[in-house]
């Protein structure tokens, strides 16, 4: 009877990630399988698990779960915004009407950024070109954490039972 309780215990828990997840994103099923390696984690940091190891391999997997989130939050792809308001000082977005029109006849907007220094048309196209260099590096980042992620799990996601 305990091992059924156990197991609707466990069952409960997974409801809410579950609720929240849909089959139309891949995010999702990382959500959920990041959920299941804290769990285990959880399992093996604690008194109940045999192996010598179990801590260990726990820490690897707090340390996957971790760089994980990193990359699924899009850390490293988004860091550019904080260097850019860093560098160049706060700044607002606002979309602006073009005088180009769709098929309706309803005009096309662009999305505006502004900053709270004034900045010289050519000093803003400085700052449009090192952006879009800060872009690339920062998507350079995010690619290179996603493989890095994805190696620690396949080196290790057998190794990660007690």
């Amino acid at each position: 009877m305990r091992h059924f309780f156990r197991k609707l215990s466990r069952f409960i828990s997974f409801i809410p990630h579950v609720w929240r997840g849909y089959d139309w994103d891949y995010r999702y099923a990382v959500d959920l399988f990041t959920y299941q390696l804290s769990r285990t984690a959880d399992f093996l940091e604690s008194d109940k698990a045999w192996s010598i190891e179990a801590k260990t391999r726990a820490a690897r997997m707090r340390s996957t779960i971790e760089l994980m989130n990193k990359v699924y939050d899009e850390d490293y792809a988004m860091a550019y915004v904080d260097e850019i308001k860093e560098k160049y000082g706060p700044s607002s977005f606002s979309f602006k009407e073009t005088k180009e029109l769709d098929s309706k006849g309803d005009p096309y907007y662009m999305m505006h950024e502004e900053f709270e220094k004034d900045y010289t048309n050519t000093e803003l196209l400085l700052i449009a070109e090192d952006r879009e260099a800060m872009v690339h590096e920062c998507r350079h980042k995010q690619r290179r954490a996603h493989k890095i992620v994805w190696d620690m799990i396949e080196h290790n996601i057998q190794k990660w039972w007690d």
